[in-house]
């Protein structure tokens, strides 16, 4: 392929795709319904990732107020640090 191709995707490739995420999903997974569209599969996954960042977010400021709760020599303190980072 050469720089600048746009990229194709099959069908075959989005239907593998949409199984996978189906699969990942928790709102999905656990449904009694076999029969989700693809649409509602991204609609999904999208809100599945931003509501992961939001706990991501709040466990980083969780940590940082830990963090400065405790001796910063500890090695308490570097634990903390290094899950932050």
């Amino acid at each position: 392929m050469q720089p600048g191709t746009p990229l194709r995707i099959t069908d075959d490739q989005m239907i593998e795709l949409v199984s996978k995420l189906r699969q990942l999903l928790p709102e999905i997974r656990h449904s009694r319904s076999d029969k989700v569209s693809a649409s509602k599969v991204f609609q999904e996954t999208c809100s599945y990732i931003r509501s992961l960042h939001r706990q991501v977010d709040d466990l980083s400021e969780r940590l940082s107020q830990l963090l400065s709760t405790v001796d910063g020599d500890s090695a308490e303190a570097a634990i903390i640090r290094n899950l932050i980072t």
